[in-house]
């Protein structure tokens, strides 16, 4: 093997074992979300190498997490004991992609928008002495062959929509007044019969 061949394979040995030299950043248009909506943002991208992309996404996920009493076998003292600990379960995840199978030069910079709806009936954000509920989110550049590249993930506060006020359909009694000239009955506010057109009488 020469020498130009061995640095080839030493590349693709070290490309398997390394993410893609891209910098991540997300960006959120609000500080708060409510389920029911969609959760708008922005990914940008500045690639430090030549790549071709799989697909450039974003991963967003909820997990809740219940602390529950569990009995385990404590080795120093040979027996069993209850102990607390985090059980976690995936509420709802979703992996939108933003962009297809594309080559990225060194030096690109750019940004992809997302807007991912937020289902109505998962929970909101919730943060509890022995319950917890997070939205997290992160942007994922894929290139095949390669680990994946990420951006830091962030915690999303999602809540609860506001109630939809309630509106009260007010029915007023109307009464009705006959004409002394032709004897239609109308409304007592008219001040005229709208068959004749005689004047209301006091």
């Amino acid at each position: 093997m020469s020498g130009d061949e061995r640095l080839a394979f030493l590349k693709k040995i070290t490309e398997k074992v390394t993410p893609p030299r891209v910098n991540l950043s997300l960006s959120l248009k609000k500080n708060v979300f409510f389920l029911g909506e969609n959760m708008e943002g922005e990914l940008f991208l500045s690639s430090e190498e030549d790549l071709e992309a799989e697909e450039i996404r974003c991963e967003l996920t909820c997990v809740e997490s219940v602390k529950t009493q569990k009995r385990v076998y404590n080795p120093s003292l040979k027996r069993e004991i209850t102990t607390e600990v985090w059980e976690t379960a995936t509420l709802y995840s979703a992996k939108p992609s933003l962009c297809g199978p594309t080559p990225i030069p060194k030096g690109f910079s750019g940004k992809f928008q997302f807007s991912i709806n937020l289902p109505i009936t998962l929970k909101p954000t919730y943060k509890g002495v022995d319950r917890k509920v997070s939205w997290l989110i992160k942007g994922v550049v894929a290139v095949k062959g390669r680990l994946d590249k990420t951006s830091p993930t962030i915690e999303v506060q999602v809540a609860q929509p506001p109630p939809t006020p309630i509106t009260k359909e007010v029915i007023r009694e109307v009464v009705m007044v006959p004409c002394k000239y032709c004897g239609t009955l109308f409304p007592q506010t008219e001040t005229t019969c709208p068959h004749c057109g005689a004047r209301r009488s006091l």
